[in-house]
């Protein structure tokens, strides 16, 4: 999936046009937020499986 220069702005304007510039920051500091919620969640998850391997191969 290759998105060139072109194709971000037409969504950036799309966005913009449905949601408005004063909410735009809003949501995405929402989408951010929820980023770093999953990426804490699977990091997590990868610990413990990390920690089950290494429990095994003792």
């Amino acid at each position: 999936m290759n998105l060139g220069m072109g194709s971000l702005l037409l969504i950036v304007f799309v966005a913009l046009l449905i949601f408005g510039p004063k909410k735009l920051p809003e949501l995405g500091k929402a989408a951010g937020n929820t980023l770093r919620e999953f990426k804490n969640a699977t990091k997590g998850l990868a610990d413990d499986d990390d920690d089950n391997r290494r429990k095994d191969s003792q």
